[in-house]
């Protein structure tokens, strides 16, 4: 038997509807109720729904997480110092629990036929930029917790590149928390669109700033027109007592680019959403990604990949250490229409277990309905080589260190999928400290 949203998330959705961004604009007040009437039908989904088989909602509704009221803007520049990044230069974007910070964000110059803005500032200066855009890629594929986020988005980053707009740094987009006396939500939702030709690279990444429990539920829409091209960084690295949810919706037209890779190192809790869509033939899309679970850690992730189209391709590749008692969920979904014929598609998972205590659940799936594609899937779980770790320690290599060189080995292939060398170097230096103190059993 579900438990009905509206008593499992009560708290979530708290707060007069009026004090949210963008209050009176009818379209969007609808577009909110429509929001909620889906969580009241919908429920909250139990092990008994295969999305949800492996991950139990029981930890994050004990939390009664709360709408975040207290806009946070005593920071100062020199409070995020620590996390920038040397050599890393980009349009940086710092939201503060979900809002935007302006005084800790540095956009620089933009080019031409280049927009960002803050969701909240847009809703009140040209609102109609956000009607067009809000949940136009997300659709009827959102799920609850996207529902979630529409109910009670309030701000977030809209990033519009006009055709043929190429920039030359990354966006940087930093989600920073900051603990409250209660636990609290954040629901920052995100809108990015390129025009035909637009070329870009996004970075996001999700911090703490100190160790209290809160959740970060962020939405991101993203679309992309006809030749267009994104790189899209994503690194988790937030305390072990965060929840995090990310439910990202991709639509790409005919010769569009897609370049995904997701790193999960820290939160107690993490479910990601990748859900992509074709609407062009000869799109390519790539969907990499590096999880690490120890103790007190779930690392959940959840592919959607729909080739309605023909001659579209994607790869996903996606591989995790856990250790401890780690846990991680990998459920990988292609599916190819019947009228999809020379769809290229192959997915991967493969798993490195330090701890016979470590748990995971892979299930990659192919559905093809047309007969002229080249498909493939895959997963593996395996132990670090004895051999191999013994050949290190009989060169006087600790054992500590020669786990983490085995294990970087391992995570090179994603790692090496990043843009740049700072940050390359930056996640390099993560894992290592995390693999490093990694319990042996």
């Amino acid at each position: 038997m579900r438990v009905e949203t509206t008593k499992g998330f009560e708290s979530w959705l708290r707060g007069e509807p009026g004090q949210l961004a963008g209050s009176g604009l009818e379209w969007l007040e609808s577009q909110r109720r429509t929001a909620r009437d889906r969580l009241r039908g919908q429920g909250v989904p139990s092990s008994k729904q295969e999305a949800w088989r492996y991950t139990s909602l029981k930890g994050l509704l004990e939390q009664g997480f709360a709408p975040i009221e207290e806009v946070v803007d005593t920071l100062q520049p020199s409070d995020l110092e620590r996390f920038l990044i040397p050599g890393l230069e980009t349009h940086r974007v710092v939201l503060v629990n979900g809002r935007y910070a302006p005084a800790l964000s540095a956009l620089g110059e933009l080019p031409k036929g280049a927009r960002l803005s803050a969701l909240n500032a847009l809703l009140e200066s040209d609102p109609e930029v956000v009607r067009a855009r809000l949940n136009q890629v997300a659709g009827a594929k959102q799920s609850l917790f996207s529902a979630l986020n529409t109910a009670g988005l309030d701000d977030g980053l809209v990033v519009i590149l006009d055709a043929g707009v190429r920039l030359e740094h990354p966006i940087e987009l930093i989600h920073l928390s900051i603990g409250m006396d209660e636990p609290r939500v954040a629901q920052p939702r995100h809108l990015l669109v390129l025009e035909a030709g637009a070329q870009a690279t996004l970075i996001e990444r999700y911090l703490s700033l100190e160790g209290a429990a809160y959740c970060t539920n962020a939405v991101l829409e993203l679309s992309l027109g006809r030749d267009a091209s994104l790189q899209h960084e994503r690194i988790q690295l937030e305390s072990t007592n965060a929840f995090h949810v990310t439910g990202l919706y991709l639509s790409q037209d005919s010769g569009s680019r897609y370049q995904g890779v997701n790193l999960g190192l820290g939160a107690s809790w993490a479910r990601t959403d990748l859900v992509t869509g074709f609407r062009g033939e000869q799109a390519e899309c790539g969907l990499q990604g590096l999880y690490l679970a120890g103790d007190r850690q779930l690392m959940d992730y959840h592919l959607d990949v729909d080739h309605s189209l023909p001659q579209c391709s994607s790869r996903e590749n996606f591989k995790g250490i856990l250790y401890g008692k780690g846990r991680a969920v990998f459920d990988g979904r292609v599916y190819v229409a019947k009228d999809a014929q020379k769809t290229d598609a192959a997915m991967s998972n493969r798993n490195l277990m330090l701890s016979e205590r470590a748990e995971i659940d892979t299930k990659p799936q192919l559905e093809i309905n047309a007969d002229d594609v080249k498909c493939s899937h895959g997963t593996t779980v395996g132990q670090i080589e004895p051999e191999m770790l013994f050949y290190l320690r009989s060169r006087g290599i600790s054992e500590s260190l020669a786990r983490r060189m085995l294990c970087l080995g391992f995570a090179g292939e994603i790692i090496q999928a990043l843009s740049t060398e700072s940050l390359r170097d930056h996640v390099t230096e993560q894992v290592g400290q995390r693999l490093e103190s990694a319990p042996l059993n």
